[in-house]
């Protein structure tokens, strides 16, 4: 991993064949990554907003960054709550890729990563 700020790395094609990232690396990058969860082989976190609006705007700044990444996430959507459920499925666990999303969602959320 280089060192710079994981948010601003791009992700990189996964089609399998790789192991997933151990638990002491993904711990590590999950330092850098305030209010995201491991929760068994995904990387998630909920967040809240004042509206629906400010919620389903958020969605589609989501889905912007999803498409710029070739790299999508699972998106759970309440009135005013949103939970973004990373996981590489091509490797059956977590990859870098789920940690530069994670860091690129919460830069829209207003966190550093």
């Amino acid at each position: 991993m280089s060192s710079c700020k994981i948010a601003d790395r791009r992700c990189q094609p996964c089609e399998g064949g790789v192991a997933p990232l151990d638990g002491a690396a993904c711990r590590q990058l999950l330092a850098d990554l305030p209010g995201w969860q491991l929760e068994g082989k995904t990387l998630v976190r909920s967040f809240s907003f004042r509206n629906h609006y400010e919620a389903m705007a958020f969605v589609n700044a989501v889905a912007w960054v999803s498409h710029q990444e070739d790299h999508h996430p699972e998106i759970v959507v309440g009135y005013k709550d949103v939970r973004v459920s990373y996981w590489t499925h091509a490797i059956d666990g977590l990859s870098e890729n789920d940690f530069i999303c994670a860091a690129k969602v919460g830069k829209l959320a207003g966190f550093s990563g």
